[in-house]
């Protein structure tokens, strides 16, 4: 059944039960718009009392067959690379780690495969995505920079931020500055926000926006996001500058924080009837 057909419920079907995973599974419990249609995660340990069992399954290959109008990836990158395609070639799609799509031949399968169904992009911690994007098709926008500051125990990191982050002990320490594609393949779970921006940016995509990881252990209570963009400058010099905060209110050790969760809901729910493609809800 078409999801858009009044009085039809959402089927949601999600892949991953860590903090987010479970949060979403119980504001769609409480929706009068959605359905859980199956809940997924790499260790069934996970799951306890609040989900039906029959509601979890066993193997993502089998998510046909519950019948889900979209899914909804909360768990690792690497589920978009190994089944978005997949996915998107039977409903929509909305993925909640594009740093994924930091891998250039994966983006364009996905553009691809979202011929019929859509591909969403939540805006999470990004700050005025839309705006960001209407900027970018109206070729105003020339330069982007995300930064993104979380205490030291709060950034989950491979190779040699991993290292660099390890020897930050009292000051607040520039981890990486430079093109969002290489960070988001050293830190796929802290730089969702950066890859959102390169996704609402295309003109200047993973290789165009500037991305800065900081690691600073005052923020006890917050993960701050910092985002910048410049318009081309005019004959007389001037041009066009935004410049937007975000503080996240978080705990210590947390890679996702509480405002985000909230956020995801509110993208869920625009993630309906924008037409094939990519698209920021």
């Amino acid at each position: 059944m078409d999801h858009r057909i009044r009085g039809h419920k959402r089927r949601v079907g999600i892949l991953g039960f860590g903090k987010l995973g479970k949060f979403l599974a119980s504001k769609i419990s409480e929706s009068n718009s959605f359905e859980l249609a199956f809940v997924w995660n790499r260790t069934a340990s996970a799951f306890d009392e609040s989900v039906d069992s029959s509601l979890i399954l066993d193997s993502i290959d089998d998510f046909k067959s519950k019948k889900p109008d979209i899914v909804v990836e909360v768990a690792h990158p690497s589920v978009t690379k190994i089944y978005g395609k997949h996915i998107l070639e039977y409903c929509d799609y909305m993925i909640g780690s594009p740093t994924a799509l930091c891998d250039e031949n994966l983006l364009e399968d996905l553009k691809v495969a979202a011929a019929v169904n859509t591909l969403y992009i939540p805006s999470g911690a990004l700050w005025g995505g839309e705006d960001i994007r209407k900027m970018s098709d109206s070729g105003i926008l020339e330069s982007l920079c995300v930064t993104m500051k979380k205490h030291p125990d709060s950034l989950k990191l491979e190779g040699y931020l991993k290292d660099k982050n390890a020897e930050v002990k009292e000051k607040a320490s520039v981890l990486y500055k430079g093109c969002v594609r290489n960070v988001c393949e050293l830190a796929p779970h802290n730089t969702n926000t950066m890859a959102a921006a390169a996704l609402a940016a295309p003109n200047l995509g993973f290789k165009g926006v500037t991305g800065c990881l900081v690691s600073d252990p005052s923020l006890v209570d917050y993960h701050i996001v910092e985002i910048e963009g410049f318009g081309a400058a005019k004959a007389d010099g001037t041009r066009f500058q935004v410049h937007t905060i975000r503080k996240n209110p978080s705990k210590i050790g947390e890679v996702t924080g509480f405002a985000t969760s909230a956020a995801f809901i509110g993208s869920l729910q625009n993630a309906v009837a924008k037409g094939p493609g990519i698209h920021l809800c």
